[in-house]
């Protein structure tokens, strides 16, 4: 079980479970048991969100507690899929959501790629020996972040801007290894397989988070839209992508990945199921140790979005913290 405070000393627990686990209420405390004895219990007055991942068995206690003392109650696969839940107090957001439809500007996507760059730069500088080919790429990622400020590009401009940095700093991410590029989905080496498997599991952790505020994640502030497609959760997602490409690269430095835990059929890769385990942990890993990060990142989002401030107060992503 883990638990974040909130700044207003309110909770988010992420509740591992397996079958055969168990949750109640008993004198306004939330318990998960199974035959072993009590594997977690909190106040359900200090509770904001209960994320229950796995399969465990629920009772009509749980939602008629969620409504009562007001906390959120997230259902999700082993993988962080969210497959359902129970909002409290803001699923009818509908304020929310009338600013969401009528935004129109390119400014907050402008932002959210400039905190991308500056977070592909951090990962860079932790390298040790920074050669020279690495130094310019510093700088040049610099420079790609200084055009999107200085040239406020639209939204079209700067897909091309965001493209040119995250090939040059994908290059340098990986020359650990043969790489050729990141290829979304395509799937030709085990590094975008890796690659993709972090980001889907990234991907459901900020779906969840956004969902705590009622946003509707379809709606989004610089991916096209598309039916089906959480385009805002692909663009909040984005400052935070770094972290598993970092984890990735730490992996192969490690030893950490074994090509023969990878079948190659048709010319695309896929991970072996029985060897799926290892390589899903260390990348959730990563994910569970910046979660609280990410939470007040969104929730930052959220206050600067509803009160239309400036886009200099909304949250960056500085140094592993939210500033």
């Amino acid at each position: 079980m883990l638990s974040y405070p909130d700044f207003k000393q309110k909770q988010i627990v992420f509740a591992f479970v397996s079958r055969g686990d168990k949750l109640f209420f008993r004198n306004d405390n939330i318990i998960i048991k199974n035959e072993d004895g009590i594997r977690h219990q909190s106040s359900a007055y200090r509770l904001f969100a209960l994320f229950i991942v796995g399969n465990m068995s629920i009772t009509t206690g749980l939602l008629q507690r969620a409504k009562r003392f007001g906390f959120s109650v997230f259902l999700m696969t082993h993988s962080f899929r969210l497959y359902g839940s129970l909002i409290s107090g803001i699923e009818g957001n509908f304020l929310l959501r009338g600013k969401q439809y009528a935004y129109k500007s390119d400014v907050i996507a402008r932002y959210l790629v400039e905190n991308k760059i500056d977070h592909q730069i951090e990962q860079l500088k932790k390298r040790r020996d920074k050669s020279m080919p690495l130094s310019d790429a510093i700088n040049q990622l610099k420079r790609y972040h200084e055009s999107i400020a200085g040239n406020q590009p639209d939204a079209q401009n700067l897909l091309g801007i965001e493209g040119s940095a995250s090939k040059l700093y994908f290059k340098h991410m990986f020359d650990n290894i043969n790489w050729k590029g990141r290829e979304p989905r395509a799937k030709r080496d085990i590094t975008n397989v890796l690659l993709d498997i972090g980001y889907t599991l990234l991907f459901h952790m900020i779906d969840a988070l956004l969902n705590i505020y009622g946003f509707d994640t379809y709606k989004g502030v610089y991916h096209k839209e598309f039916y089906q497609r959480k385009s805002l959760v692909t663009d909040i997602m984005e400052p935070f992508r770094p972290w598993i490409d970092a984890r990735i690269r730490k992996a192969y430095n490690l030893g950490q990945v074994d090509p023969v835990d990878f079948i190659k059929i048709n010319g695309q890769y896929t991970l072996s199921y029985k060897a799926s385990k290892p390589y899903v942990s260390l990348l959730l890993e990563e994910i569970i140790k910046q979660k609280e990060v990410m939470f007040v990142f969104v929730q930052r989002y959220y206050r600067a979005f509803m009160k239309e401030l400036p886009i200099e107060q909304y949250p960056n992503l500085k140094g592993g913290r939210v500033c």
